[in-house]
């Protein structure tokens, strides 16, 4: 009987080890995107607080992020919306390539991106930007053609208005417009290299839309799931000089089928118990709630765990 019980408790020693010493990884973009910054502070919130070793992996861009689930190289990455639905779906981009076992584990807050010029180009609304420069390509970083696409028609253009300057992906596109290869730059408000640009030029500026009903009407016909937010100056939000609307997204946590609904409902723990401290670190994730991650989507299915946290903490799906 003792050797029993010694081979028992010897066996859930070594299971409490292996799970503990798992390495959870986040795909994100490189260093200096958005999605890395927000990634490093979840990681390391969840190090210092749940004893989960999170770790952040860069790779080469959104499509990347999402193959590294797929393949199981990654468990968790953050992502537009629309690029998840277009990807479970097979649409898009994503068309006759489909990723069918992503699902949703929260929306963590709305995104808004835009086109920014130096504070000195003259240009003040994206329509100034006919006749321009715009970055172009995205060879690794296929997202930003959507994105581009959607402000530009929330000013009423197209590409076919503008001239496209091919870059690879977030980061050097602002690199191209801060070395004056191009006109624009494109971004999510608040990003750190947004900041970094505003420092190196002397001043950046973000380009104001138009938000009439057409112009909704225009960029859901980009991406069904875009839409329009109000975002105010802040100190970390360079290049919004006055309160100013932008084409926005939700941006969501994203993870594989194959993830254990432990591993799920304990990143989820780690976002609603420690979200005072992921605000400070980095305030546009002040804008994520507990009480309406669980926002359906058309097209993709949300994470059984998941499911059972919200459940088990009483979270009603968003209507």
């Amino acid at each position: 009987m003792m050797k029993t019980l010694m081979a028992a408790t010897a066996a859930l020693t070594l299971t409490i080890t292996a799970a503990s010493a798992q390495v959870i990884s986040i795909a994100t973009p490189p260093q200096g995107s958005v999605w890395n910054t927000m990634a490093s502070v979840i990681a390391a919130q969840a190090r210092e607080n749940s004893g989960l070793k999170v770790t952040v992996s860069p790779v080469g861009g959104n499509e990347a992020m999402l193959r590294a689930l797929a393949a199981g190289q990654a468990e968790f990455t953050l992502d537009d919306v629309n690029d998840v639905i277009t990807a479970t779906t097979g649409t898009g981009q994503w068309k006759d390539k489909a990723i069918t076992n992503l699902r949703i584990v929260a929306k963590i807050n709305p995104f808004p991106v835009g086109l920014f010029v130096r504070s000195d180009s003259g240009m003040e609304s994206v329509s100034d930007l006919e006749g321009k420069t715009v970055p172009s390509g995205w060879d690794a970083f296929p997202l930003g053609r959507s994105h581009i696409d959607g402000i530009l028609a929330a000013g009423g253009l197209t590409m076919e208005d503008v001239k496209g300057v091919p870059v690879p992906e977030l980061i050097r596109g602002v690199d191209a417009m801060t070395s004056g290869r191009v006109d624009s730059a494109f971004f999510a408000v608040g990003g750190p290299k947004v900041a970094e640009a505003d420092a190196s030029t002397g001043g950046i500026r973000f380009l104001k839309i138009d938000t009439d009903e057409q112009s909704l009407k225009r960029i859901q016909q980009v991406r069904p799931a875009f839409y329009f937010s109000k975002v105010d100056p802040a100190p970390f939000r360079a290049g919004v000089k006055e309160p100013m609307e932008f084409v926005t997204w939700d941006n969501v946590l994203v993870t594989s089928a194959d993830v254990p609904d432990e591993t799920v409902s304990q990143m989820l723990a780690v976002l609603s118990e420690n979200k005072a401290a992921i605000a400070k670190a980095y305030p546009p994730l002040g804008a994520f709630s507990i009480d309406t991650a669980y926002k359906p989507y058309p097209g993709v299915e949300y994470h059984p765990g998941a499911i059972s946290f919200y459940e088990d903490h009483g979270i009603e799906p968003v209507k």
